[in-house]
């Protein structure tokens, strides 16, 4: 069961990464779409402003990816802590077996 928690927070935090170099060319690639020319200046601000805004977005899925998975683990425990059997009574253990 925790094996799968981890599998899965893990999953999930390598699907909200972008890198910096993504952010840059998906800008790059909207702006150039609504018509801009390189190597103008409002092309510039239009990149500038949209790898701003792709960061920010990458950077709050990642922080909202760790919170979940923080929660999850958590609450897993209590869950875990809350089902497991609870023995009235104390076993004694030796070589040949428990009693």
């Amino acid at each position: 069961m925790r094996i799968l928690l981890v599998a899965g927070a893990l999953a999930l935090a390598l699907a909200a990464c972008q890198t910096a170099q993504d952010s840059a060319v998906e800008a790059e690639f909207t702006c150039r779409d609504a018509g801009l020319r390189p190597g103008t200046r409002a092309y510039d601000r239009c990149v500038n402003a949209t790898y701003a805004r792709y960061r920010r977005q990458s950077d709050q899925a990642a922080s909202q990816v760790a919170v979940g998975a923080a929660a999850g683990l958590v609450g897993g425990a209590v869950l875990g802590a809350a089902t497991a059997p609870r023995h009235r009574y104390y076993y004694r253990c030796n070589a040949w077996g428990c009693w």
